[in-house]
């Protein structure tokens, strides 16, 4: 397509650092949880940025650490691969973060030829004393990158980060049709929607040993019949999720529900089981089974 530009903009950075804010900032539309826990983001997330002759392929990525069983394994299979695609890096940081968790990953970053831009997030809740600080370490630090001070939830500098990302774009036809948002489909949601409330109301290990599983989705004129099971890896973690007379997983429906109701603009009914699978974190066929390999 003649005078057209599309690219992937891949988004990288230790956990808790604003990524999947910024995405959602950036597309207009909450496609990402976002909690303050760290480790929300288990999966590499699409968020398609359309204008007429422009396409924006934004790749939100688990934030960096270091694995320490499988699925954490898996979750940076997923940071890793964004280096086989991206037409521009986005690397987010804050105030008082430092490199990656992960030196490789860093050192590779710190050598790749792509365009890199630093994003120094949260500069709302810092003094201007640690930003200064924060952009003469990057400057020393990743001196091929350009730096941009901003704040994904105010919405801070994001018009000047897409003027900038246009600019570097290459021409190219765009990679998906311009009606998508994402390259997820419905159940991905919907089952990203009842972690993130997972994640909001329960504590310590539980919502690190949840995964989530859309068994049945169907959409009438009116609304949207969902069923969905919650997997944990042991039955003591089964009676927490569900609470006293069920009044846990009582409140995790209710809140994924009228998120999924904002998502979709249309009544949801939606239905919750809890089930054990053991050890499902650290067996290669469950974690196949949940689309992390």
């Amino acid at each position: 397509m003649a005078g057209h530009k599309a690219g992937y903009v891949n988004i990288i950075g230790n956990p808790n650092v604003g990524k999947s804010t910024l995405m959602n900032a950036l597309i207009g539309e909450q496609l990402s949880i976002t909690t303050p826990k760290a480790q929300t983001t288990r999966h590499r997330i699409l968020g398609i940025y359309n204008e007429e002759r422009m396409q924006i392929v934004f790749s939100d990525t688990p934030g960096v650490i270091r694995p320490a069983y499988a699925l954490q394994e898996s979750m940076m299979d997923f940071v890793r691969a964004t280096f086989e695609d991206a037409d521009v890096f986005l690397y987010m940081t804050e105030p008082g973060d430092k490199q990656l968790k992960d030196p490789e990953l860093f050192a590779r970053l710190s050598r790749i030829k792509t365009p890199l831009l630093l994003l120094i997030n949260k500069i709302d809740a810092s003094s201007q004393e640690a930003l200064e600080e924060a952009v003469a370490h990057w400057k020393e630090t990743l001196p091929n990158a350009e730096i941009l001070p901003m704040s994904a939830l105010n919405r801070f500098n994001i018009d000047v980060l897409l003027r900038r990302l246009k600019e570097l774009l290459p021409d190219s036809p765009p990679f998906f049709d311009k009606e998508n948002l994402s390259d997820r489909n419905e159940r991905f949601f919907v089952s990203e929607m009842v972690r993130e409330q997972i994640l909001t109301h329960y504590k310590k290990e539980i919502p690190y040993a949840v995964e989530v599983e859309v068994e049945s989705f169907k959409e009438e004129e009116i609304i949207i019949r969902i069923q969905a099971i919650i997997y944990v890896e042991r039955e003591t973690q089964k009676g927490i999720i569900i609470g006293h007379q069920g009044k846990m997983i009582k409140k995790v429906g209710i809140g994924a529900r009228k998120r999924m109701e904002d998502f979709f603009k249309k009544q949801v009914h939606l239905e919750l089981f809890v089930k054990v699978r053991k050890d499902w974190r650290s067996k290669e066929e469950q974690l196949k089974r949940f689309g992390y390999k």
